[in-house]
């Protein structure tokens, strides 16, 4: 039986892709098989190692806030619960209200609770009382990520928030877990914003930056984050331990997958 001659990696996506990773590594093992000559293995070798040749470029890392640096569910949640209850709505579903997470508040309470319009802006509001008030404090930095941002700091990296986040609000979060000494910038939306566009906030943080795309990297744990990422276009990270699913970040074409904060590290370094 004739062994095939055919590099899958090379037809699946950009070179800085997990489906060419993957197909790569595919390849190799299909090899030690009998199933792939050693043209097909060369050429695998090569992708791969030009791939992790590629995570050290990155100069600029842009980190999403809620579900990537935070575990922000608590405040958000507690937040959101209370601003749907003063239009009578009680939702005791947990699931339901991690949607919240992410998207713009507008956009959550206008999409999966009917709230448009002046309704939909009242709720943004009374949201904001309590979270601002209080709520904002109930979101612990996850473990490793300190010493994630220090080792990337050490790396000679520039690191960034760029979140939808109102751009005030998001300083004090940062400020209050201790992290703003990481950061060279926060990059989020006006109050005024109510539908944020995660692509504009990338582009606004490049623009601060001077980097080129080429050298960016988002880092996020929503489709939000990746499909900002792509239209900026820049490359991305799907965080795994936040409040995505992996299928939701490969739906959405992330580049690369951190299962923890050292993997991010991990990535880039």
């Amino acid at each position: 039986m004739r062994k095939h001659s055919v590099c899958a990696c090379r037809d699946s996506g950009a070179v800085n892709s997990f489906k060419a990773q993957t197909a790569c590594s595919d390849d190799i093992e299909r090899f030690r098989h009998g199933k792939r000559d050693w043209e097909t293995l060369f050429c695998s070798v090569f992708i791969i190692v030009l791939i992790r040749y590629n995570h050290h470029m990155y100069k600029l890392a842009l980190f999403d806030l809620d579900g990537t640096l935070t575990q922000s569910e608590f405040g958000i949640l507690a937040s959101a619960k209370y601003a749907l209850e003063k239009f009578g709505i009680y939702e005791a579903d947990e699931k339901k209200l991690k949607r919240f997470i992410g998207p713009p508040l507008y956009v959550s309470f206008s999409e999966f609770y009917g709230l448009t319009g002046a309704d939909g802006e009242e709720a943004v509001r009374l949201y904001r009382e309590v979270y601002e008030a209080e709520n904002f404090k109930n979101a612990p930095v996850y473990e490793g990520i300190p010493a994630a941002l220090l080792a990337l700091k050490d790396a000679g990296r520039s690191l960034m928030v760029v979140t939808s986040k109102p751009q005030g609000m998001a300083e004090r979060v940062v400020a209050h877990v201790g992290l703003e000494k990481f950061f060279d910038a926060i990059v989020g939306p006006g109050r005024e914003m109510l539908t944020p566009s995660k692509t504009v906030l990338i582009q606004k943080a490049l623009a601060l930056s001077g980097a080129r795309k080429e050298e960016a990297v988002m880092i996020g744990d929503r489709k939000f984050d990746i499909e900002g990422a792509k239209g900026a276009g820049i490359a991305s990270v799907g965080v795994l331990y936040g409040y995505g699913s992996r299928e939701e970040l490969e739906a959405a074409g992330a580049d690369f997958f951190a299962p923890t904060p050292a993997g991010i590290a991990r990535l880039i370094i």
